[in-house]
């Protein structure tokens, strides 16, 4: 198999997609459908071999999953409450690695990792209907050039992301900095601080009403951070990271 890097794409709000160097496609948290953040020739995945979801809220955990699921038969990783609310609905247990905190398990060429996150959610039964109540989890993904991500989701800052640093040793962590409901620029800072990153990408920002967080803030407490590189991607972008030093 012809291999080529890890590319990291902004599909939009919160949805990203890795392709990996054998050429699969991941998705972390599916918010495909209706999304009016991702754009439109973005919308529709012809394929996705991956899905990682790291919370059941509408912008992470698509309330229309099942069709995504349906047209591309990934394999899907989700907490435990994740888990069982989409067999509930009908997707097939079989497409399903089953995980939990502190899990790791090798898949697709990948290591896959399964790391804390601090942040009450639950999930959409329909748009106006909840259940599921659960806590968030995070992600770290390594891949066979040796890139390693760490997704964190929605999450507070936390002691515990020194330990992240520590074990998984990421090279690029993806932060939320949009406030209210996670980290805003100054927890984030701390974040940044705690994982000893060399790359960041911010998200969740600049996109509902209540997120209106622009990303200069951010880099302001981070600017002391002389070894840490910030990158600002809008949607639809990708990082390729090969090229990162």
């Amino acid at each position: 198999m012809d291999k080529k890097g890890t590319t990291i794409q902004l599909l939009g709000h919160a949805t990203f997609k890795i392709i990996t160097p054998e050429g699969r496609t991941v998705i972390i948290d599916p918010w495909l459908i209706n999304n009016p953040y991702i754009p439109t020739n973005l919308v529709s995945q012809d394929r996705i071999d991956l899905i990682l979801i790291t919370h059941g809220h509408e912008d992470h955990l698509d309330i229309h999953i099942k069709e995504i699921i349906s047209s591309t038969n990934p394999i899907i990783i989700a907490n435990n409450i994740c888990r069982w609310f989409l067999i509930e609905q009908g997707v097939s247990d079989a497409l399903f690695e089953p995980m939990n905190l502190g899990g790791t398990i090798a898949i697709l060429d990948l290591e896959v990792s399964m790391v804390n996150a601090f942040h009450h959610s639950h999930v959409y039964i329909t748009e106006k209907a909840i259940a599921f109540p659960h806590a968030a989890n995070g992600f770290i993904i390594k891949m066979s050039d040796n890139t390693t991500i760490y997704f964190a989701g929605d999450t507070c800052v936390f002691g515990d992301m020194k330990l992240i640093s520590e074990i998984y040793k990421p090279s690029i962590v993806v932060i939320p900095i949009g406030n209210r409901s996670m980290m805003g620029p100054l927890e984030a800072s701390y974040a940044v601080k705690l994982l000893n990153a060399k790359h960041v990408i911010p998200f969740h920002y600049g996109t509902f009403a209540e997120f209106t967080q622009i990303p200069d803030e951010f880099i302001a407490f981070t600017k002391e951070y002389i070894d840490t590189k910030i990158h600002i991607i809008k949607a639809g972008e990708m990082i390729h990271c090969s090229e990162l030093n």
